[in-house]
């Protein structure tokens, strides 16, 4: 194990809302074995964030314009990680390595000829020359290759610094897409993308008021759930499948969205009403599914800001779970995601394994990641 320790996360998800970034020191003298030494957000550029965006369907010249993306989000992840060893005062020289999760446009894992593929736009080398540190990104694309989802890979990372030892519990990540992470005190680590967290809120909220998302949920809290657009939503054939499981805008897109309010008399506001009580009950009934006996709920991501939300995970939820956000276990909910992949950079860089084969349905624990070093 390096002498250093130091291992910066980065993380662009589902939502495009930019980039996050964290500088940590692992160790294991501290509560959850880590200190955050510094925590960035670098929201896109609206050109960049549009690019990405369309590159998620097919269109023309897709290769082109897929490696000019990946090379502008090197540079977006260059320009925050210079920023973090600002801020923290550190060196280049003295990060171990950096864990990039690029940046996801298509998710198919399994499908078409038995292996599939997932895609994450990124220039490793290009980040690797810019900020003079060890690169490990790709880390999703072995787990596919051994079977597996390659998603989602966090849970490995709640069960080491999130778990709760005393009482079955669970963390919710509310990003683009919502994945729910088991952690019973005894037995096996279960995880998987439940349904969509924040992408269809924030698409409707862009549409009909021209924001990126609905600030505390304050929209959705003065509309009215439509039961019948509800339960429409909830048939989706994605609810029902068994885990292993994940998914993404391949499928929870604006396309899914317009085909089920194509009959639908429902005002603006009572479908993000709609919409916010089909995230909340997309995790609930899985939680209550695959773990019933969880009592606390550790929610993280962005959605954890959404006071709304977060008042329906409660309520539906019921008495006997407690339901509060990832602060309460000391880590704040925006860093959690970028954290799991510093995370999985220093599995990398111990030769220990990241994925967790109960989680995405790999044939076996498995080294994430490649690796260009400075």
């Amino acid at each position: 194990m390096s002498a250093r320790n130091l291992y910066i996360g980065l993380m662009s998800g589902t939502s495009l809302d930019g980039v996050d970034g964290v500088l940590v020191r692992w160790t294991a003298r501290q509560r959850g074995g880590f200190v955050v030494r510094g925590f960035v957000h670098r929201p896109f550029a609206a050109a960049l964030r549009a690019e990405l965006l369309a590159l998620n369907r097919p269109g023309a010249d897709e290769i082109h314009r897929a490696a000019l993306a990946a090379s502008a989000l090197a540079r977006e992840y260059a320009a925050l990680t210079r920023a973090l060893l600002a801020h923290a005062g550190v060196p280049a020289g003295d990060v171990v390595a950096i864990g990039a999760h690029g940046q996801t446009v298509r998710h198919r894992p399994g499908e078409f000829d038995g292996t599939g593929y997932t895609v994450q736009l990124l220039n490793g080398a290009l980040l690797a020359e810019l900020t003079t540190i060890d690169v490990v990104c790709d880390l999703r694309s072995r787990d596919v290759a051994a079977g597996g989802q390659g998603a989602p890979l966090v849970p490995a990372f709640h069960a080491a610094c999130l778990a709760d030892p005393a009482a079955d519990s669970a963390v919710l990540n509310l990003g683009g897409i919502a994945n729910l992470t088991l952690l019973p005190v005894a037995g096996t680590v279960r995880g998987f993308d439940c349904g969509p967290g924040n992408l269809l809120m924030d698409l409707w909220c862009s549409r009909h008021l021209g924001q990126p998302y609905d600030a505390d949920g304050r929209w959705a809290a003065g509309g009215q759930v439509d039961d019948a657009l509800l339960q429409r939503w909830l048939a989706e054939p994605y609810f029902e499948r068994a885990p292993p499981k994940s998914t993404g805008r391949d499928l929870f897109d604006a396309a899914w969205l317009d085909a089920s309010l194509a009959d639908t008399r429902a005002a603006a506001q009572d479908v993000m009403a709609s919409l916010a009580e089909l995230t909340a009950r997309g995790a609930i009934d899985a939680l209550r599914r695959h773990a019933p006996h969880s009592t606390r709920l550790r929610v993280c991501g962005g959605g954890a800001h959404n006071r709304h939300l977060m008042r329906r995970l409660a309520a539906l939820a019921g008495a006997g779970v407690s339901v509060a956000s990832s602060a309460d276990a000391g880590v704040p909910p925006d860093q959690v995601e970028a954290l799991a992949f510093a995370w999985l950079a220093r599995a990398f860089v111990e030769r220990r394994v990241g994925n967790l084969p109960a989680v995405t349905g790999a044939c076996g624990a498995r080294l994430l990641g490649a690796l260009y070093p400075a």
